[in-house]
């Protein structure tokens, strides 16, 4: 019995440990002070939105945590390493553990749906057979619905349904963090709320910790479960869709109006 407890214990512990962490990030662009003293923390197996008009630093952040843009200062710890310190390769093996969908989806319009999965697993430093390929490129278009689609080309593609290849693509290496930039942004209700959906599937599967970008107040409802709203730079407030939203702060309610 005491076994059981300890390795019930040390679950919990596990679930509730932070996989990010951003302390005091300044990033600047001239004069413009895009994110200016900002922090947040991501728990594991959480689902956290970044809320904020557009222009605001949204997707500056995500460049940032990812290693594409190089803050002044202010630290950026990902799965325990601080990402500023590492050097190319080491910064790679971090890559390979977090997912990015891009909000154009970044597909290659000259490779088929299986060589856009591929290319990852291809770029990146783990060694797979032609097996192992053909296995998560299948499974990981099962994931989002679309396995009939593997020799088909993106331009054959409805909107909705590159943004799933897109997805899939993020899925393929099995990532402990997904970061979503606006992954709603240009999609008709009905389609974004099938995305929307598969997010939160996602989440659900993998336990994957996610960062969302987004100013789609339903997929802020739907997806959250929990937002740092982001202006001038700093995390202004933080909290559930309901706290926020019960919030009297009129800069806050400007987002739920």
């Amino acid at each position: 019995m005491r076994e059981q407890t300890l390795i019930q214990a040390e679950k919990e512990k596990e679930t509730g440990r932070d996989v990010m962490v951003v302390k005091h990030l300044f990033k600047s662009f001239g004069s413009n002070k895009v994110l200016n003293d900002f922090n947040l923390t991501l728990g594991n197996g959480e689902n956290l939105v970044v809320l904020g008009k557009s222009g605001s630093g949204k997707s500056v952040l995500i460049k940032c945590i990812i290693g594409l843009l190089t803050p002044e200062s202010g630290i950026i710890e990902v799965l325990g390493q601080q990402i500023t310190d590492l050097d190319h390769d080491e910064l790679d093996k971090v890559r390979a553990k977090i997912g990015f969908l891009f909000q154009s989806n970044a597909l290659y319009d000259s490779m088929t749906v299986r060589q856009n999965l591929e290319f990852p697993l291809r770029r990146h430093w783990m060694q797979v057979t032609q097996q192992e390929v053909d296995q998560l490129v299948q499974e990981a278009l099962e994931d989002v619905g679309l396995a009939h689609t593997i020799n088909m080309m993106p331009a054959e593609l409805s909107g909705g349904m590159r943004k799933r290849i897109a997805l899939a693509r993020t899925l393929i290496l099995k990532p402990e963090i997904i970061l979503y930039d606006e992954p709603t942004t240009g999609l008709d209700p009905i389609t974004g709320k099938e995305i929307i959906q598969l997010i939160m599937t996602i989440q659900k599967k993998y336990r994957s910790s996610s960062v969302i970008i987004s100013h789609d107040m339903n997929c802020v409802r739907l997806a959250a479960d929990r937002i740092v709203v982001l202006i001038d730079g700093r995390c202004y407030a933080q909290g559930t869709y309901d706290e926020l939203k019960r919030n009297g702060d009129p800069v806050i309610h400007q987002f739920f109006e």
